[in-house]
């Protein structure tokens, strides 16, 4: 315990962001660093708990009290092979995780909690700063080859984890660059994506190889990589994006989310979009294909992180006005009995995105999209929705409220309501896989094998849409049942062992 009085002289503090007028003007990432003082002063607020609940509520496990506590001490190579045990690439979940670790804090019952996340993001920043990160291939390699489909968190980790076992593997990815969702879905604004190239040549220097324009099923069959390869890995994303099927939902003006968020991310890569249609393949001028914001009137479907991406990215292009929908009522602002500690509370989020400008409206449907004559958006029919309570105060279903219908202006509509499933067509049909009841390729958590023996599942494709920190987990466990299924033992660490190591310490 870094100072048994911490959580007793601090409070939780985070990084100064620069204000939200100047950093709408680019796509830089925007929170600054601790001062020393700072992150002496935050890792000390933590209380190396008896029982450390932080575990149970990282996906990962990540052994929280003891890397705090060498960050107090300012031993930092201790602090980042504590976390990095457990995290492949915690300069990822230092910026995009929502940080359910700090949701089950101790310290978080009767005060704010200990800032894990950007304590994690400061040890492996200053690693990289000091020089304490290098790349560490296996001595002896197995003879084995590992396929593995999708460069997202879940491919990446199951990459670096392989090839940490010795294996030889290769990443396929179907887009022109490595990193899936986390380079082109979220923003650069809250991930720049030399943060992934930094990674992805770490891996390289290690010996796993990307190979990308590939696609998996077209130009690499699927029976190429069960003859080349003694494993198969799927890790590719929840990709089929939930749609809004009302009244003039076809035509231009409205998009998925994904759409418009890869597209931009794409233009800050200095894509230009004439290379971009040409890229996709579409017919026509780039100017037909182009999704921006710019002077328009915005509605965001969906309340999620995707959506406050889609705010965040609007505001820069430079919106008329932004305002996102959300189907359930506003949530709480602190836990209810239904939102018991240590369990992940679904709270009222506002995110950066939204402080820079977004007008928020809840328990709304969509009932119709208006277009002129031309095609063009130009409104938006929406209903209030009263809402039906369980015992327990959690939504049930509801009823439109009569008389509630109106119009709002609307020049764009952009769809961020989830996904349903990962893409059938191509490499699941071609391999014939069984499915799951939600269309997700159906692996035990245990096994994480598929309905072929060689075949295995990780990541959204196995799980469904959820978190990068989850992915990441998979990737791994996936990894180790990989292992044991080719060598017949794993010396891969499961995250069960990781926590009774760090009990028993």
């Amino acid at each position: 315990m870094g100072k048994p009085t911490g959580f007793l002289e601090f409070t939780r503090e985070l990084p100064d962001k620069r204000l939200a007028n100047e950093r709408i003007g680019d796509y830089k990432e925007f929170v600054s660093a601790f001062t020393p003082e700072k992150l002496n002063q935050q890792s000390g607020r933590c209380m190396n708990c008896g029982v450390p609940f932080c575990h149970s509520g990282c996906p990962l496990g990540n052994v929280i009290p003891e890397f705090n506590d060498a960050v107090y001490r300012q031993s930092w190579r201790e602090a980042y092979e504590i976390l990095t045990s457990t995290n492949n690439f915690p300069e990822f979940t230092g910026r995009i995780c929502p940080a359910p670790c700090e949701s089950a804090c101790v310290l978080g019952i009767n005060q704010p909690p200990v800032a894990i996340e950007e304590i994690e993001k400061h040890i492996i920043e200053l690693a990289f700063e000091k020089g304490l990160v290098q790349a560490s291939a296996p001595l002896t390699r197995t003879g084995k080859k590992v396929a593995v489909v999708g460069s997202g968190p879940a491919g990446m980790a199951a990459a670096a984890q392989l090839n940490k076992a010795g294996h030889q593997v290769v990443v396929f990815e179907r887009d022109d660059q490595p990193g899936g969702l986390l380079r082109y879905g979220i923003p650069d604004f809250k991930l720049e994506k030399w943060v992934i190239d930094r990674r992805v040549q770490l891996m390289e220097a290690e010996g796993v190889q990307f190979k990308c324009n590939t696609n998996v099923g077209s130009d690499v069959t699927t029976g190429d990589l069960l003859r080349e390869y003694h494993a198969v890995v799927l890790a590719g994303g929840s990709t089929i994006p939930r749609d809004l099927p009302v009244p003039g939902r076809a035509g231009k003006g409205v998009y998925f989310a994904m759409q418009f968020l890869k597209q931009q991310n794409k233009r800050v890569a200095g894509m230009t979009d004439s290379g971009i249609v040409q890229e996709k393949g579409y017919e026509g001028s780039a100017a037909d294909h182009a999704i921006s914001a710019t002077g328009k009137h915005v509605i965001v479907i969906g309340g999620g992180d995707t959506g406050s991406d889609c705010v965040g990215t609007s505001n820069r292009h430079g919106a008329a006005s932004v305002t996102q929908f959300e189907l359930l009522p506003q949530p709480p602002t602190d836990r209810t009995q239904a939102m018991p500690w240590p369990t992940y509370p679904m709270l009222m989020k506002t995110t950066s995105s939204h402080e820079e400008g977004c007008e928020r409206q809840w328990a709304v449907s969509t009932k119709e999209i208006l277009r002129n004559e031309a095609g063009e958006v130009t409104a938006i029919k929406i209903v209030d929705l009263a809402w039906e309570l369980t015992t327990d105060g959690r939504p049930a279903k509801f009823n439109e409220v009569p008389g509630s219908e109106r119009l709002l202006q609307a020049d764009l509509v952009l769809l961020a309501m989830g996904f349903v499933h990962p893409q059938h067509a191509g490499v699941l049909h071609d391999l014939e896989l069984e499915l799951d009841e939600r269309g997700n390729v159906k692996a035990t958590e245990q096994h994480f094998q598929t309905s072929l023996s060689k075949v295995f599942a990780c990541g959204d494709m196995r799980r469904g849409q959820s978190l990068v920190v989850w992915a990441i987990s998979e990737g791994r466990e996936c990894a180790r049942k990989v292992d044991e299924y080719l060598m017949g033992h794993s010396l891969l660490e499961s995250k069960e062992a990781s926590i009774f190591q760090s009990f028993i310490q």
